[in-house]
């Protein structure tokens, strides 16, 4: 008796048809590559969907809220526009209600020193001039260092610096009105890492910060 040798599917077989099932798989899900080791066209999540929009129920319980609940009053939110310059010496933040301006130590004063520069003059004059655009009465301004030195000696510097720039505000501003709050937190505060020059260089600032008036808004 003869037997007839079994035939066996080439290996490859297997390989189509799954492939078949990735591809399957794929439409049932919206994906739009079938090739798991293709690189997407556009960032993942942006894709266009191969399927239909899934409908929505008007009548699904969860979409209701439950007797006795109501909505939360509408408000707005805050929204930061940050505005800086190429160097990074002067930065501009607003929201709905506060204006910032936030100077680098470098472009204000010389090492380790509170005493001016004729070019830092002209930039606070630009910050008074701003103020009173806004017709703020409250002006909060604050001086930081990096942390190098001591912390006492950076708490002390910090608000010679702070004290300078509001002194050179009042002037420009000229009215008995305007209400400064003067401080000095030194190192406190970074908004960089202190472990590197460039770090450091964005800690060491004043920042002058005054509300928006309502008709600014």
């Amino acid at each position: 008796m003869t037997r007839t040798p079994t035939r066996t599917a080439p290996p490859r077989l297997a390989l189509v048809v799954a492939s078949a099932t990735v591809m399957v798989a794929a439409n049932l899900y919206g994906a739009v590559s079938a090739h798991a080791d293709a690189s997407p066209s556009t960032p993942p999540g942006t894709e266009a969907s191969a399927s239909a929009p899934v409908k929505v129920d008007a009548n699904d319980p969860d979409l209701k809220l439950p007797e006795g609940a109501t909505l939360a009053d509408p408000k707005v939110l805050d929204i930061k526009s940050v505005v800086e310059d190429q160097g990074g010496e002067e930065r501009r933040e607003d929201t709905n209600t506060d204006v910032t301006f936030a100077l680098q130590a470098e472009v204000l004063f010389g090492k380790d020193s509170a005493k001016l520069s004729g070019e830092a003059k002209s930039r606070i004059a630009a910050i008074a001039e701003e103020i009173k655009k806004q017709n703020a009465t409250k002006v909060r301004v604050f001086g930081f260092t990096d942390n190098l030195g001591s912390s006492a000696h950076g708490d002390i510097l910090s608000k010679q610096r702070a004290d300078a720039v509001q002194g050179v505000i009042d002037q420009q501003l000229n009215d008995a009105n305007v209400i400064f709050e003067v401080r000095g937190y030194g190192e406190q505060y970074p908004i960089a890492d202190n472990a590197t020059e460039e770090g450091r260089k964005k800690n060491r600032r004043v920042e002058v910060t005054f509300p928006r008036t309502e008709s600014n808004n």
